[in-house]
């Protein structure tokens, strides 16, 4: 995804990525641990006899199937796969963009059903006898980066945060900069013109040290490789055979909760009606937004995210709505105006927006000094190890022929195809002029030196980011977006639109530095499973283009069938949309219409934030799994804590099945946890269909304490 920040500490062995309070994603990628251990398993089975060496080859499993040209990899079927896939993702991946913000990886998904989609395909074909081309895993790596690429424009698009940010809708719930100069409502045109604008630069940005960071230097890019995995996996006899069942386990649980979905949908003919707003825990608890919503999305989702982020979400929830809020809200007339609502960001609001930036900003800051240090370290350390290797040595009789033959054949067809540097700078440098001369058409406030300045220095930055996501799987994405905030929004001011500049500027910065990283991970994985450089380039970019245009068009479905969207304690909050505008108002206002005592509590949680990051480095592995994230904990303080208890009972079935049997909870746990989430979020199409079409639910079920049911039935009975 694009906006990513990796949590470090104990976690889960899935390829683990959800989404920050940041409007970033926060992702923990540990390779796919089960996944890469059955994709070994799977090569060396299918090479029973052989040697120790070539067992641990995976390259000698396939080195009887030619490698198509890359040409070749990019065939009609992946793309027309691609692009149904491109919009069912978007769906799911808009719908919790806008209602809290956690978004799980949905790579391995995304890879499984493009999979299961062309063996289909292929299948149907060759019995009519007109197959022509086989299915290989470079065509497999194709289509998972371009459904990747695509889906990915749904979240780093910033329609639930920065985008969504410059609307009326959230600028009436913020502080001040209410004027028109800082407001940009949403419109299709000027989205999709945007997106297209500053998504494609940073695909051009670090194109020409593909070589370096790949084959010299030898990076892991943790993601990429487990993705490569997983599909040189899938492309072995085992590997097809066990996704085959996980495509039937998804397939079950996605039509449970689409039809649960439809179910409920019955019962919401009202305000706080339905399924969602069950009491499950009191109405005490309710009213200070502790209940279970019966969402199979965020089960899903908790059956995904580690342990610790889990928890870390729920501590918030109990941290927040549990004590500091309750009691907060009785300083009501002491510390804010008693005529104020909660409502209010001059009132108990203010409280859990800003304490919640003070997380989030203490968090990313701690992260980014850290993975900057790593970053400067490790390739100080590369320089010196290269320098060294180019010194006549030795041979060294210890290194492993399957090491060689794998590392050999990979970098060969790695470096077969090059992409030309011509077409790398060439790219930059018009894609920037364009954008320098166009973006200034959509957003007058951002001035053409704006843009300049951010695309000179972006380059440096999305070297830093993908070299330091190479080295530990951290995108620091989102946090070089909120840098731009402050420096852009304080350059412009707030009389000459800087809280517009400063949202926009994040975009721009955003796409480009993530951009840059997605595409190192995709060379990664074209690497180890010999996919070509250019089919990959090619790849992302049509991916690119059509999530410029599929996000978009699922965000104004959204925007047109929930006129609600975006206002606090509706279906659809879009939460961090509001943090990310009160960020930027921050940059170029400061904090004077703070109330009293909330800068000391963001100071105290901006502190709080880095101790506990610098206690999680500092303490043995055994102790630092149980302390909480910040940056998870952050994620509850401002929408309540009912998505957090879903998760925790996701965390809790997966525990459980893993005391069971782990086997089979690690080879099908992502393939129910995908099922839910898939199956709610398509049901919200439909759902929207119906919206638009004016067609209402029958039916509101709605949960009264018995004195409020006494005055409704007495009224009734009047």
């Amino acid at each position: 995804m694009a906006d990513t920040v990796a949590a470090a500490g104990g976690g889960r062995d899935e390829d683990v990525s959800y989404a920050s309070p940041e409007g970033g994603a926060l992702r923990h990628r540990h390779a796919v641990k089960g996944a890469v251990d059955e994709g070994e398993d799977r090569g060396g089975s299918a090479c029973a006899g052989a040697d120790p060496a070539e067992e641990a080859s995976v390259e000698r499993v396939f080195a009887d199937k030619a490698v198509p040209l890359w040409r070749e990899q990019l065939t009609l079927r992946a793309f027309v796969v691609s692009a149904l896939l491109s919009v069912m993702f978007s769906v799911i991946v808009m719908k919790l963009n806008l209602t809290t913000g956690i978004i799980p990886s949905l790579n391995v998904s995304a890879g499984l059903l493009g999979f299961f989609f062309v063996r289909m395909w292929t299948a149907a074909v060759g019995r009519m006898g007109f197959l022509k081309q086989p299915f290989t895993r470079q065509e497999n790596t194709v289509i998972q980066t371009c459904v990747v690429s695509a889906y990915g424009i749904a979240f780093s698009g910033g329609f639930g945060s920065y985008l969504f940010g410059m609307s009326e809708t959230i600028a009436r719930q913020a502080t001040e900069a209410k004027d028109a100069n800082n407001i940009k409502d949403p419109h299709l045109g000027w989205m999709i013109g945007f997106l297209f604008l500053v998504s494609f630069i940073g695909l051009f940005a670090l194109v020409p040290l593909r070589k370096i960071m790949i084959v010299d230097y030898k990076l892991t890019y943790p993601s990429g490789t487990a993705t490569a995995y997983l599909i040189n996996g899938f492309h072995t006899p085992e590997g097809a055979k066990l996704a085959k069942k996980q495509v039937k386990t998804l397939g079950k649980y996605f039509l449970f909760s689409f039809f649960w979905g439809l179910f409920q949908w019955f019962y919401t003919a009202g305000d706080d009606c339905g399924f969602k707003n069950f009491p499950t825990l009191g109405l005490e608890a309710y009213y200070n937004r502790f209940f279970f919503d019966f969402s199979p999305t965020y089960v899903g989702v908790g059956m995904i995210c580690p342990y610790i982020v889990n928890m870390s979400v729920l501590l918030g929830g109990i941290l927040s709505w549990g004590i500091m809020w309750p009691l907060i809200a009785k300083k009501k007339g002491s510390w804010y105006p008693a005529s104020l609502p909660d409502s209010s960001l001059h009132g108990l609001q203010a409280y859990r927006v800003f304490i919640s930036i003070a997380l989030i900003l203490g968090d990313g800051l701690y992260n980014f000094i850290k993975v900057l240090i790593r970053t400067i370290a490790g390739f100080i350390s590369m320089v010196q190890q290269n320098s060294k290797s180019m010194l006549p040595v030795s041979d060294n009789p210890s290194t492993t022929e399957a090491v060689s033959f794998d590392d050999e054949r990979r970098t060969e067809l790695f470096l077969k195809d090059q992409i030309p540097n011509s077409v790398a700078y060439g790219g930059y440098v018009v894609v920037a002029a364009i954008s320098i001369g166009t973006l200034p058409q959509i957003f007058p406030q951002l001035k053409w030196y704006y843009i300049l300045v951010a695309y000179v220095v972006a380059p440096v930055l999305a070297f830093c980011n993908a070299y330091g996501s190479g080295l530990t799987d951290w995108s620091l994405a989102s946090t070089y977006g909120k840098l731009a905030i402050f420096v852009f929004g304080a350059w412009a001011g707030l009389p000459h639109g800087g809280v517009l500049v400063g949202l926009a500027a994040c975009g721009v910065m955003m796409s480009i530095v993530s951009t840059a990283s997605d595409l190192m991970q995709d060379f990664k994985t074209g690497y180890l499973t010999l996919a070509s450089p250019r089919s990959m380039f090619v790849s992302q970019v049509i991916g690119t283009g059509m999530g410029c245009v599929i996000a978009p068009c699922v965000f104004w479905l959204f925007y047109k069938a929930f006129s609600d969207i975006g206002e606090s304690g509706t279906e659809y909050p879009a939460p961090y949309a509001i943090v990310y505008r009160n960020m930027a108002i921050l940059g170029v206002d400061g904090f004077s219409s703070l109330p009293e005592n909330c800068l000391t509590l963001c100071y105290i949680f901006f502190a709080a934030a880095i101790v506990i990051n610098l206690v999680r480095d500092l303490t043995p592995h055994k102790v630092s799994r149980f302390i909480p994230l910040p940056m998870a904990m952050a994620i509850p303080f401002y929408i309540g804590s009912y998505f957090a208890i879903d998760m925790f009972l996701g965390s809790v079935i997966l525990f459980v099945w893993e005391r069971l049997n782990k086997a089979k909870a690690d080879a099908f746990g992502p393939a129910v946890a995908s099922g839910l989430i898939c199956g709610d979020g398509i049901w919200t199409l439909p759902q929207s269909i119906l919206a638009l079409a004016k067609v209402n639910p029958p039916i509101c079920m709605k949960f009264l304490s018995r004195a409020a049911n006494e005055k409704v039935d007495s009224i009734l009975a009047g």
